[in-house]
């Protein structure tokens, strides 16, 4: 009886004993697409600041802005490490690469980016079909909003992404995405500096008809209304949030973001228009 029992085993092509993968990431971004994927059961530790889903804050951090913990990391025996290509130190992924630890590099320059990434990442979870079906919902839900504003005019805006320095984005790095989908001109698109630290009278120069800037940063300048007859966007009360968790990583909850940058967007146009 117990031979017939080791045939059937050894027949059954079905029947795996092999070990659940084992992933880490280091960016709360990835840890989100992890998520997505269907790779979230798979994750064993991530990156400070991974806070969404709320699962995440459940597992141990292994990396922060100041570094990646590698002894933790090798200790933890990864297949897979989630790595944020330029977030991430290089020198660091490198020396996790020649240890012979698999990296998957994220840097998403837009949404459909983000959507490939969990597409990719789903390969490796036990139902890619889901993280395929995720990441089409995206492009979906993308190419409705693409159509939907393809007709409507350009607005100037400034993203104000801190006060003290006054901080902001040129047209080359997140969110800018966000905003173009919308139908945003970044009055400082141009400039050589991926987060460039501008002045008042930058802007007062190049009047921008909008103005955003995240929640979970700061409230907006205290100072913008006695620029009110030299920025429209102050003169016509065109200052918006948005919420900075949305906002700020290349995931699919920016599609909220997206959702009241653009409303915002309408209404300086109806008021534009009026």
């Amino acid at each position: 009886m117990m031979f017939r029992f080791l045939l059937v085993l050894l027949f059954l092509p079905s029947l795996s004993f092999a070990e659940p993968l084992r992933v880490i990431s280091l960016s709360p971004h990835t840890t989100e697409l992890a998520f997505e994927a269907g790779l979230g059961d798979n994750l064993i530790a991530v990156s400070a600041h991974s806070d969404y889903p709320p699962a995440a804050l459940e597992l141990e951090q292994v990396a922060n802005y100041r570094g990646i913990n590698i002894e933790r990391v090798v200790t933890l025996k990864p297949d897979l490490v989630l790595a944020w290509k330029g977030g991430n130190p290089d020198k660091e992924l490198a020396k996790l690469e020649r240890l012979g630890i698999e990296v998957f590099y994220s840097n998403p320059h837009s949404l459909y980016d983000a959507a490939d990434n969990i597409e990719k990442l789903g390969e490796w979870s036990e139902n890619p079909a889901l993280a395929k079906a995720r990441a089409e919902a995206v492009r979906k839900e993308l190419a409705s909003i693409e159509a939907a504003q393809a007709a409507k005019s350009k607005v100037s805006y400034f993203y104000q992404l801190s006060e003290s320095p006054l901080l902001t984005n040129n047209g080359d790095h997140w969110p800018q995405p966000l905003f173009s989908l919308c139908g945003g001109k970044n009055i400082f698109a141009e400039s050589a500096a991926p987060y460039p630290q501008v002045s008042m009278e930058q802007i007062v120069v190049r009047k921008p008809l909008a103005i955003f800037y995240p929640t979970d940063r700061e409230k907006p300048m205290a100072g913008w209304q006695k620029w009110q007859d030299f920025i429209p966007a102050v003169k016509n009360n065109a200052i918006f949030a948005v919420t900075g968790d949305w906002l700020n990583r290349p995931t699919p909850r920016a599609l909220k973001a997206v959702r009241q940058i653009c409303l915002a967007m309408d209404k300086v146009r109806g008021d534009l228009d009026h």
